[in-house]
């Protein structure tokens, strides 16, 4: 069952039923859906779908050959392979002259590498034999640095021949919803957490009716396809997994500083600042600094895929309950009584996301969106906001700044007042007289009657779990 991706089809559509030849690009990290994408935008149009492989030059004409074939001859058992890369883009060339036809080269990366003259030959059919065809070209890739520098970027023989590039991301906490639409919303937002969206992950899952059963099962189980993933995908993706694992490790741990987390892996700091860099281009860490005051002295470094978020806090502290087939058995001491503790980070990410997708009902544009430390110079101490959100320079005062300010709790108690006043204060550290602040606070179990009081005239917004699925 496919879901979602309304806009990514809706837009790969209006240039189908144009005229002109196409160059799409769509790349992405593995295992968002990108395949499937492409799958359902072609299920009732003419496609030619060659899955580039990991392997040889020739073994990629061969399956090429295999793909222009099967659409010409779908009743063939057996298909001739072309003499040459360029004797099959001959071939689709002959197609595209008589119809509209989508030739989706899926992990195009495979094909590039096998052979490097790929990229070459693509620009020059494009910029000629392909200019008065009907031609629909589809390159798709999961190596993100590689569809940027060697497809999109300027040294590239491709650059400046798409016509259009979506960069597919895992869904958000509503979209995620839509797999489990009976389930109630604190579920739906552990799912979110478990798989940060990313349909694959969402499907191993599997959940019916009972979240933690399917976690016990798809997840916390040694043979199970969820479990093995993180090894597999560093594996996959990278050329020293040991080292990677011990960093994602260090910093899932809180270690968020560069020199801690170098230190926790006993790595120099430029070393260990190179490796990060990577897992960043990954998506699997993010490099995080206050959305007002930004100094390099306040980076810090967080894991920013749910799904190795989630995992890395409670597969390795539970590996040998796991690995003897206990964990059932401990699940609601060992994990299930620390959900809520570690669900804080992924509601603050709900909530900026509910914010970003509704601030016209908020009658606040944003311009840029994060959270904020610092020194509070009474309390000397640390302190934290969960989001402040900033509007756009022409909506803010002459001489000010507006700002919205907000705190997330993801506890089964009600959030009072004194969690207003709170937020309050900590803003007084970086705002000043002539900025303006509004406040919006987020709870899993909802507010005091206090609260709910000063809602009603407009001095704070609330919103709890059950309002952000509605």
């Amino acid at each position: 069952m496919f879901l979602c991706r309304e806009k990514e089809l809706g837009i790969l559509s209006r240039r189908y039923n144009g005229s002109d030849p196409e160059c799409v690009i769509i790349y992405g990290r593995r295992r968002v859906g990108k395949t499937a994408l492409i799958n359902e935008f072609t299920r009732s149009r003419k496609c030619i779908y060659f899955p580039a492989l990991d392997s040889t030059a020739q073994d990629n004409l061969t399956a090429l050959s295999k793909s222009i074939q099967s659409y010409l001859n779908p009743a063939r058992k057996e298909y001739p392979v072309y003499n040459s890369f360029d004797a099959a883009f001959d071939e689709i060339t002959d197609i595209a002259k008589k119809e509209r036809i989508i030739v989706a080269i899926d992990e195009f990366p495979y094909l590039a590498k096998a052979e490097r003259s790929i990229p070459s030959r693509l620009q020059h059919l494009i910029d000629h034999d392909w200019q008065k065809t009907g031609i629909f070209l589809i390159l798709c890739g999961s190596s993100i640095s590689f569809m940027e520098k060697e497809v999109l970027g300027e040294k590239s023989p491709l650059f400046g021949r798409r016509t259009c590039q979506l960069k597919i991301e895992p869904l958000d906490y509503l979209e995620t919803a839509k797999f489990n639409p009976d389930l109630k919303p604190e579920d739906n937002a552990l799912i979110y957490a478990v798989t940060g969206g990313v349909p694959h992950y969402i499907n191993k899952l599997n959940v019916h009716g009972d979240l933690k059963t399917a976690l016990v099962e798809n997840l916390f189980d040694t043979s199970s396809y969820l479990f093995e993933e993180p090894g597999n995908l560093l594996k996959q993706e990278l050329r020293e997994p040991a080292v990677y694992n011990s960093i994602i490790t260090a910093v899932a741990a809180g270690r968020t500083r560069l020199a801690d987390i170098a230190g926790a892996v006993h790595l120099e700091t430029s070393a260990c600042s190179g490796y990060l860099n990577s897992l960043q281009k990954l998506g699997i860490v993010t490099r995080t600094e206050p959305v007002v005051d930004r100094s390099k002295r306040k980076i810090q470094y967080r894991v920013a895929d749910q799904f190795f978020r989630f995992w890395y806090r409670f597969v390795p502290a539970n590996m040998m309950s796991i690995s003897s087939g206990k964990i059932s058995k401990i699940y609601d001491k060992a994990i299930g009584s620390y959900l809520d503790q570690y669900m804080g980070l992924t509601f603050e990410e709900i909530s900026k996301q509910f914010l970003l997708k509704y601030d016209e009902d908020l009658d606040f544009p944003i311009a840029d969106i994060g959270e904020w430390w610092g020194a509070h110079p009474e309390k000397h101490k640390e302190v934290q906001l969960d989001i402040v959100a900033v509007a756009p320079k022409e909506n803010n005062t002459s001489n000010g700044t507006s700002y919205l300010i907000g705190s997330c709790k993801y506890t089964n108690d009600k959030v009072g007042l004194k969690e207003l006043e709170l937020i309050g204060d900590y803003a007084s550290v970086f705002t000043s007289a002539e900025d303006t602040c509004r406040y919006c606070l987020f709870s899993k179990s909802g507010f005091t009657n206090d609260l709910n009081s000063l809602a009603e005239d407009g001095q704070v917004r609330l919103y709890s779990l059950a309002d952000m699925y509605y």
